[in-house]
């Protein structure tokens, strides 16, 4: 659990920055508003039609007594907007990163000239890389989303276990995603990065878990999203091994 809150840890002290550099920390906003007022508007839009788009879902109980009828869609319901709200996290990291790359560029590389280790900036993934990591990660945050959906249909307990299998998924999702541009500027690849990882799973689980439960915070996104840059930025040099290129060779099993 230390591992985990250690994770917990370099999120929240992304929050530092603010103080640290307050105009740097500013210019992530900007991607990050317009994102979650466009994301908020669909969220609204859902919430206002999922009566009757659970009805819909549920033909079968309109035959049933009508509390066992409004059981199974108020579970429907909430099993379909917990998905969407998992996807919307997902969706909205993979828009503000690509929308917003000129100024959490500017972050990222103020985080690394901070940790001393600018000089091991080789590789600039450049713009068409960011649009196949932003597919990615929405592709990924879909398939967490439809895992958590399917386990909230489960009686009685599929609520909260769908809530802790969703947020477990899309933290790790997010702590991958968040973390790729410092190690891919070290020539790490996908394969190579998620072996990191792997053995610092707690940590990018803690990480990514307290950045899920942030964004998913009315407006906390916005104002949580600079600082998750500059925490995945030492999350990443807190998992790269003494000699950076060793990870070039590491088996990616």
């Amino acid at each position: 659990m230390s591992e985990f809150f250690a994770g917990v840890r370099l999120f929240l002290g992304g929050f530092s920055w603010w103080r640290r550099r307050p105009g740097l920390m500013v210019l992530g906003l900007i991607p990050a508003a317009i994102v979650s007022l466009a994301l908020g508007a669909a969220l609204i839009t859902l919430l206002v039609w999922i009566a009757p788009l659970t009805e819909t879902l549920t033909p079968f109980a309109d035959g049933w007594p009508s509390i066992w009828a409004i059981l199974i869609r108020v579970a429907v319901g909430t099993a379909v907007f917990g998905g969407a709200l998992l996807l919307t996290a997902a969706t909205f990291t993979a828009l503000t990163l690509l929308i917003g790359e000129p100024f959490y560029d500017r972050i990222w590389r103020a985080v690394e000239e901070a940790e001393g280790d600018a000089a091991a900036i080789e590789n600039d993934p450049g713009f068409a890389a960011g649009i196949a990591d932003a597919v990615s990660l929405i592709a990924r945050g879909a398939l967490a989303a439809l895992a958590a959906f399917a386990i909230g249909l489960i009686p009685f307990v599929g609520g909260v276990l769908g809530a802790v299998v969703g947020a477990l998924l899309s933290g790790w999702i997010l702590a991958d995603e968040l973390s790729a541009r410092a190690l891919t500027a070290r020539g790490i690849r996908h394969r190579q990065r998620r072996a990191l990882l792997r053995p610092h799973r707690a940590r990018a689980l803690g990480f990514g878990v307290a950045t899920q439960l942030c964004f998913l915070i009315p407006l906390g996104a916005v104002f949580a999203m600079p600082a998750a840059v500059v925490g995945a930025t030492r999350l990443a040099h807190g998992i790269l091994p003494r000699d950076p290129a060793s990870a070039l060779t590491e088996s990616p099993t």
